[in-house]
């Protein structure tokens, strides 16, 4: 069968990083993890203590770089044990730990030009939190924008705010689309994570979280799967609730359906999350990461589906 979809080059019926770019740099580009070593306004007490529920101790940092080091001797060593299993000499530094923006702006440059100047890196990516993106953070983020290619990837996770509360969140939908606006009026790239399967969150109020998403002028979507993690609170929650997590073909029709709200130029930068092995309490289906995006694959072949079929639909009025 044909792939519909055009902006595909095997079978992937939705817009993935690696097509875009390898369109755009005109080869693999691998993402090299680091850590700044910031905090969060959600753990020093600014703006609550223990973090999001479902964060593990590392501020999700598992894959990234020891942030008693600096930014280059990380970059070194990851990018090294990458080379080991793809072949490119092309990066993307990715400040990932964290809240990347939280920190005074001088320190902010400092980290950022560190990453930038590391051997064969041509794009920055900062995941941070959309309530600090004060006035002079996004006129930095600005004037790196201008410098290569930068993406500012912000953790909504989900646009209900009583799910949010309930996270532990400390920040509401009204934050998410100021430091939205921020970046955009800046001409800022913006990068949106979102999770499905969140406590309480019906197929429903994860679709309104996509068509919030399909409203907006987005370079990049992520959706994760919830992963109970221990160290965490939820999985302290999990341990006393056992509230259900979503099961792999309910998870598969979920990304399907919210898939088909998108824009077809949104580039999906991953369609489920990698739980460290040994902290992983569930989903245990989801250790299995290439079946479930080959559950995706099959599920969108079988509707003779793709990225942005419904997207007209999705629109604000």
């Amino acid at each position: 069968m044909k792939n519909p979809f055009p902006l595909s080059s095997d079978n992937k019926r939705y817009h993935t990083y690696h097509y875009y770019l390898t369109q755009r740099f005109g080869g693999k580009v691998s993402r090299v993890s680091l850590n700044a070593g910031m905090s969060c306004p959600n753990l020093d007490g600014t703006k609550g203590v223990g973090g999001c529920v479902y964060c593990s101790p590392t501020g999700s940092g598992e894959f990234g770089g020891d942030p008693r080091e600096e930014i280059p001797a990380q970059f070194a060593q990851i990018s090294a044990r990458m080379g080991q299993k793809w072949d490119t000499q092309k990066h993307i530094a990715y400040l990932q730990a964290r809240t990347n923006t939280y920190a005074p702006v001088e320190r902010l440059r400092e980290v950022y030009e560190q990453a930038l100047g590391c051997p064969g890196v041509v794009g920055l990516a900062v995941a941070t939190r959309p309530d600090c993106l004060s006035e002079p953070v996004c006129d930095l983020l600005a004037e790196f924008s201008e410098r290569t290619y930068l993406t500012v990837e912000l953790g909504l996770q989900t646009a209900n705010d009583q799910t949010g509360a309930a996270l532990n969140r400390c920040y509401g939908l009204s934050d998410f689309l100021a430091g939205y606006a921020c970046l955009r009026a800046r001409g800022v790239s913006v990068g949106v994570h979102i999770i499905d399967g969140l406590p309480g969150e019906s197929h429903e109020i994860m679709l309104e979280t996509a068509r919030l998403l399909a409203g907006l002028e987005l370079h990049l979507v992520k959706i994760h799967l919830l992963h109970v993690i221990a160290g965490t609170p939820l999985a302290e929650s999990f341990a006393t609730q056992k509230f259900p997590l979503l099961t792999r073909e309910a998870y598969v029709q979920i990304v399907c359906d919210q898939l088909e709200l998108f824009p077809p130029e949104f580039v999906i930068g991953r369609l489920t999350g990698d739980g460290a092995p040994d902290t992983l309490i569930g989903p245990d289906w989801s250790r299995k990461k290439l079946c479930v995006l080959n559950e995706i694959d099959k599920e969108l072949a079988r509707r003779d589906s793709w990225q942005g079929k419904r997207w007209k639909q999705a629109r604000p009025v």
